[in-house]
């Protein structure tokens, strides 16, 4: 059942989310996201369609559920957590790098294959490796990050067949994207703000 604070979630990180999105995120169906952004948007909390946009009235509502819900977490696992997860989050930035820039300075133009697969090796590899234990000690503090182990899992098959679109494009559940997602549910359920943690050195 896609809940409230689920679907608000799922809207605002998206920025403009429609149903099939919805019920990614939310690891539903498409009738029930349907049915729960149809509430959503009878009580003005998402507005648009058949992409949603949430509205100021949805993003107060979904700060009163975040802090309701971080109320209920684990605050002092959840932060040994998000300490392994900043060695993790580096690793990451350093694949995306490699993947746009070689040299450091030289923009990567994906003509050289054999670069760019050893890039994505990397990444599945070295980081998803070291991250997924990491999501499963996650999952157990905050139950509803649920749906990312499903979501990862298409962006390194997709990867692994060869679609290299799934390491960092924006418009996709991309392993970047899904990565800057979680970062984002990670600083909310720790009641930060990305602006605290750009300021630590550790925004994405």
């Amino acid at each position: 059942m896609s809940g409230e604070l689920e679907v608000l979630q799922a809207v605002r990180l998206k920025g403009r989310a429609d149903t099939a999105a919805v019920a990614r995120c939310t690891g539903s169906d498409e009738a029930d996201a349907q049915a729960a952004l149809d509430k959503l948007l009878a009580d003005a909390l998402i507005k648009g369609g058949p992409a949603f946009r949430i509205t100021p009235e949805g993003n107060e509502r979904l700060r009163e559920l975040t802090a309701a819900e971080r109320a209920g977490v684990d605050q002092q696992a959840l932060e040994a957590v998000y300490d392994d997860f900043h060695h993790a989050n580096t690793a990451l930035k350093e694949v995306v790098t490699s993947w746009q820039l070689r040299d450091s300075e030289t923009p990567n133009d994906h003509t050289d294959a054999a670069y760019d697969a050893a890039v994505i090796r990397r990444l599945l590899d070295e980081v998803d490796g070291e991250f997924r234990p990491l999501l499963s000690r996650m999952i157990a503090i905050a139950p509803r990050l649920a749906p990312y182990g499903p979501r990862f899992d298409t962006a390194v098959a997709a990867l692994e067949a060869g679609d290299t679109t799934y390491l960092a494009r924006p418009i996709l559940d991309s392993y970047h994207t899904l990565w800057f997602e979680l970062h984002e549910e990670l600083i909310g359920l720790l009641g930060r703000t990305r602006l605290d943690e750009a300021a630590a050195g550790r925004a994405l």
